[in-house]
């Protein structure tokens, strides 16, 4: 079984892939960058890290083989624990190099070292985006002198012509101001009036004020989410045994129930049902370790 190619196909989907008893496939979201030296842009990507401490089975990766290979749950968990004997002895020896993802190997403690891959961007909403360099932009500084003429003609009388044209300027920017500002009064008359006109028409217009008025009250309605995520107890053929299981489960204080049945027609009971992902890994390895070993998380959209 080609156990990478399924890895691959998860990390595009979800953050975290748990390989059992060997470790975990994180990803972190890296936002767009540019490399100010090499002018070279970045689009947005995932940073793909190797925890060897995440290796309790959630149930994601058997799952979801067990679904594309058309297998018994059971018989994908097989599947990837020889897999995993596979690379527990392989790396031993020499690095496991696993395609699209990155290299595992042993330093010189014996402790896995992890290189991603640098050619493959797990983001999907990146799809299709590449990096890509942009030559540098040129930036000039204008000079700008300042240039004042020199006048020189002078009229009959012995006066710069500019003075007379100053003046002349001088007087028509006055009568402009004036003429302005009786503008802008009449304006502001005609304005006044308007509104003393509208102010006289609304208290002539008979309104009705509530003194006391009932407080307003704010209603939230609290979407609740679906639960998709199921940490599952077991599956039976006999729609009866499935009932009295759940029955067990509740009086031992666990929020069970029967999700319907699978595509084996096995009726299958789940201890509890979240709607978030966390709090349902959470909840299976609080089963595990006090319950059932057996139990395993089921992912339903």
């Amino acid at each position: 079984m080609n156990l990478e190619t399924y890895i691959k196909n998860l990390l595009y989907r979800y953050d975290c892939v748990i390989v059992p008893d060997f470790g975990g496939f994180v990803t972190k979201r890296i936002s767009a960058k540019v490399n100010e030296a090499t002018h070279q842009f970045f689009p947005p990507s995932k940073q793909l890290s190797f925890n060897r401490n995440l290796n309790n089975n959630d149930g994601l990766l058997a799952n979801y083989i067990a679904s594309v290979e058309n297998i018994s749950f059971e018989k994908a968990s097989n599947a990837i624990a020889l897999s995993v004997i596979k690379w527990q002895n392989e790396i031993q020896t020499k690095p496991i190099v696993l395609e699209t993802i990155g290299i595992l190997r042993l330093n010189e403690n014996r402790q896995i070292i992890f290189e991603p891959t640098t050619y493959v961007n797990f983001l999907s909403e990146s799809f299709g985006l590449h990096s890509f360099e942009s030559s540098a932009i040129k930036r000039y500084k204008q000079e700008v002198k300042n240039i004042i003429p020199e006048v020189t003609n002078k009229d009959k009388k012995g006066f710069p012509i500019f003075i007379k044209y100053a003046a002349s300027a001088a007087i028509l920017v006055a009568l402009g101001i004036s003429l302005y500002s009786n503008n802008e009064t009449t304006v502001q008359k005609e304005v006044f009036a308007k509104q003393q006109k509208a102010l006289e028409k609304k208290i002539q217009t008979a309104t009705f004020v509530i003194s006391n008025p009932l407080p307003t009250i704010d209603l939230t309605v609290a979407q609740e989410l679906p639960k998709q995520f199921h940490v599952v107890a077991g599956a039976f053929q006999i729609p009866e045994n499935a009932e009295r299981k759940v029955a067990q489960l509740k009086a031992e204080g666990h929020d069970a129930s029967i999700i319907g049945m699978n595509k084996w027609g096995l009726t299958q009971v789940v201890f509890a049902s979240f709607s978030d992902k966390n709090d349902a890994t959470n909840y299976l390895y609080k089963i595990q370790n006090s319950t059932s070993k057996d139990a395993w998380l089921l992912i339903k959209n």
